[in-house]
């Protein structure tokens, strides 16, 4: 039998490729089985994190697993346990909290998912510590990434972090997780093609970096994963693993990347757009749910330039002001900053026009083949009972619109939102 990609991975032996030395990711360790009962303490310490260890949870996780590890750990540590209250937020009072109360330990063993993951990571990164994390929901790929999610100043920004030293993922605790956050992590996983599609896209358009390797880790298991997506919702261990699989090896793509191009582009500046601006008192929808529709957006979006002739662009009639209209003062200045570095003016826009016009044949057949279509995305979210349309996570279209027209304002990410706004097709694309 051949070695799992993920060992060789971790062994510094994958071949790029790209063409490039072989890969290797920071991350020491991960263990993906069945069950993971009893092996707590060893693979903690199998990491070497130091003798003085924060268990970070919060209500919900430690009741999932966190006193599980915390008593497996007891007696062999000193153990410092530091229990989020209510719902905690990944923004940055809730690290400087989690920072102090750390202060004196070596290390932090996150215990959930997207938050306590994102906190953990960063707060980390900001003390120069190490970290691990036992996952408790199959909700996102952030777990093997080195980007956290942290909102500064009302902007949802991915700023640098530490590797997980160990991720550490019990199939059976993962299988219990709430079904919606079972499904917002099939969701997270369903934005390969079109992200692939959006940074494929800035490359052939703005000769921007772009590297085939992390789409090349999850060729396997994305098609095992969206085969078979119904199975996730009835307890198949078997299917939980080609998701636990394929959020591990999504994360370790924007590791050897250095950023979150391979699984963040228009569907996830949609998502935060929604997530920055949606009332408080709307009902919650979990971060992969929102990727998973603004996926099938950018699909239908997508597809439908592809199917014409060449864009034809104008000069970007955005404005400071109308981001700062938009998405208010202080985060549309963020915002702004974001996006004049990568605003077309009318010479950058004739000239990109006359580069599409003259290969958009070559652009549409490599684009093409990236991608999968919207109809079986669809169908994929549909056969796990996940949301699809932005009704289905409350959200009213008018404000959904404004959202998809608004996104690409965001963040200095180039990607078929740009292309159809600046060349008039946002407007008129089907994107709900």
């Amino acid at each position: 039998m051949s070695e799992d990609i993920i060992e060789t991975l971790l062994s510094g032996r994958l071949a790029d490729p790209d063409g490039g030395p072989p890969l290797c990711v920071p991350t020491r360790a991960v263990a993906i089985a069945d069950s993971l009962a009893g092996r707590e303490a060893e693979l903690v310490a199998g990491l070497d994190l130091g003798p003085r260890l924060a268990l970070v949870s919060d209500v919900n996780t430690h009741e999932a697993l966190g006193e599980r590890v915390a008593r497996a750990l007891a007696g062999k540590v000193d153990l410092t346990l530091i229990r989020m209250t209510g719902r905690p937020h990944a923004d940055e009072a809730t690290v400087a909290a989690i920072r102090r109360e750390s202060s004196a330990c070596d290390a932090l063993v996150a215990v959930g998912s997207g938050t306590i993951n994102d906190l953990c990571k960063y707060a980390a990164a900001r003390d120069g510590k190490e970290y691990a994390v036992f996952a408790t929901a199959p909700s996102m790929n952030g777990y093997t990434s080195v980007n956290a999610s942290i909102t500064l100043g009302g902007h949802k920004k991915s700023l640098p972090a530490v590797a997980a030293a160990g991720v550490f993922l019990d199939l059976d605790v993962l299988s219990k997780a709430p079904v919606r956050m079972i499904r917002s992590g099939l969701g997270d996983s369903l934005c390969r093609p079109t992200a692939q599609a959006d940074w494929l896209l800035a490359h052939l358009a703005l000769e921007r970096p772009y590297r085939t390797a992390p789409f090349a880790l999850l060729a396997d298991d994305e098609a095992e994963l969206f085969a078979r997506s119904d199975a996730l919702v009835s307890g198949d261990l078997e299917a939980m693993r080609r998701l636990a699989r394929t959020l591990v090896l999504s994360g370790f793509g924007m590791t050897i990347c250095g950023g979150s191009q391979p699984a963040s582009q228009g569907e996830h500046l949609i998502g935060h757009t929604v997530e920055m601006l949606a009332p408080a008192d709307w009902p919650r929808a979990f971060h992969g749910e929102q990727v998973g529709v603004a996926t099938l957006t950018m699909a239908r979006l997508q597809e439908r330039i592809l199917d014409g002739g060449p864009p034809r662009l104008r000069a970007s009639a955005v404005s400071r002001a109308s981001v700062e209209a938009y998405f208010g003062a202080e985060p549309g200045a963020a915002c702004w900053s974001e996006f004049a570095a990568k605003r077309l003016d009318a010479e950058a826009a004739e000239a990109l026009s006359a580069r599409l016009a003259e290969r958009w044949d070559e652009f549409r057949a490599r684009l093409s083949a990236v991608m999968v279509p919207a109809t079986e995305l669809d169908s994929v979210l549909k056969r796990a009972g996940a949301p699809t349309a932005p009704e289905d996570l409350h959200w009213p279209r008018p404000f959904y619109r404004d959202a998809v027209r608004h996104a690409r304002e965001m963040r200095n990410r180039y990607t078929f939102l740009d292309l159809a706004a600046d060349s008039g097709w946002l407007d008129d694309a089907v994107i709900l």
